[in-house]
């Protein structure tokens, strides 16, 4: 299991379209990928779990990734959530 801590950049947070961006990246990995704020976790491949995290700009959130490919797919999540989801 391989994790990272990352701050969301843009203002608006994972509303749907940036969601969406998070978790086509994240089917890309065999991982199994979890977002996580707070005590609150969800399937970063689900668009209603990470959806219903309500996570906003200036957030701190977690990505977790267990599998074959967890550092690369942790790499690349983290690398997404900081460049602002090109917003």
């Amino acid at each position: 299991m391989y994790m990272k801590d990352v701050v969301v950049q843009n203002q608006v947070g994972l509303h749907a379209r940036p969601a969406t961006f998070f978790i086509q990246k994240a089917n890309e990995f065999k991982s199994s990928i979890w977002i996580e704020k707070e005590e609150r976790r969800a399937n970063a491949k689900s668009l209603l779990g990470v959806l219903s995290l309500g996570i906003v700009g200036n957030t701190s959130i977690r990505i977790i990734a267990d599998g074959a490919d967890e550092e690369k797919a942790v790499a690349a999540l983290v690398e997404l959530v900081e460049s602002g989801f090109a917003e």
